[in-house]
């Protein structure tokens, strides 16, 4: 473990460098944030008893998944394992004594882990001060926060397994670009970006619980917001443990498949 221990502090290290690049993020991100509580206040100010959310709730969700956007959206690509595998410069990953699978793992938690640090904390802070009623308001149980961090742990965790897989395709395609663009729009719909997964129709949000889904963003998000609790929240976090597993023999699996087939041309 130590090598990618050390692998993990140089990439995150080397992360926390692009400050302007955050700064711009988290311009951005606040700005969204607000416009989307500011749209779902007016559908909630005609009807504030016609959703499965409160309003509070679906405020925390929404302030939260700005704060964690880089951990947890998986369009954040690394564009230099995609670029290594169409242009043949994975052939340095492979005459490397390290495991090719756990080195790209590595390096993607790392730079999401540096980005998020750089972005989420002034984000909340900021929205613990804002007027009342689009405030973040944390949750009044310490288990609550507990459970939260481990959730948000295992999400981290299901998006790189997912993105991995991603990548390994590249290993079977010319160009990675169009399952990119694919991936990412259905990816957001259904991980609840555009509106929260409790807000879906009954068969599509079971449907997206049980699915790899709503085990990314989606779990840690209700749980912090207080939606998630008891029964559905152990089995939520139990779903999640299954599709990390899942996908991380499933990754494995192809990554061997595609290594034994690989062909390097060059000099």
């Amino acid at each position: 473990m130590k090598p990618f221990a050390a692998l993990f502090r140089i990439r995150f290290t080397n992360s926390l460098q692009y400050r302007a690049a955050a700064l711009a993020g988290l311009v951005t991100q606040f700005g969204w944030g607000l416009m989307t509580i500011l749209g779902f206040a007016a559908f909630y100010r005609e009807n504030p008893t016609g959703f499965p959310m409160t309003f509070q709730q679906t405020v925390a969700y929404i302030w939260m998944q700005q704060a964690f956007m880089a951990l947890l959206f998986i369009w954040f690509w690394e564009n230099s394992i995609f670029e290594s595998i169409e242009s043949g410069g994975v052939a340095y990953d492979l005459v490397r004594p390290m495991d090719v699978y756990g080195r790209w793992f590595t390096t993607i938690s790392a730079n999401r882990i540096a980005r998020t640090v750089l972005r989420a904390v002034p984000l909340l802070v900021i929205a613990l001060i804002l007027p009342v009623a689009f405030r973040l308001v944390l949750p009044s149980s310490f288990i609550t926060v507990v459970l939260f961090i481990i959730s948000l742990i295992l999400s981290l965790s299901v998006v790189v397994a997912f993105s991995m897989l991603i990548y390994i395709s590249t290993f079977y395609t010319m160009n990675s670009k169009g399952i990119r663009i694919v991936v990412g729009i259905a990816a957001d719909f259904l991980m609840g970006s555009y509106i929260p997964i409790p807000f879906f129709p009954d068969t599509l949000r079971t449907m997206i619980e049980f699915s790899p889904f709503g085990a990314m963003k989606n779990t840690p998000l209700l749980i912090f917001s207080g939606y998630l609790t008891g029964a559905d929240l152990v089995q939520s976090m139990l779903l999640q443990i299954f599709w990390l597993l899942f996908m991380l023999l499933a990754g494995r699996f192809f990554m061997s498949r595609a290594l034994k087939r690989v062909v390097v041309q060059g000099g």
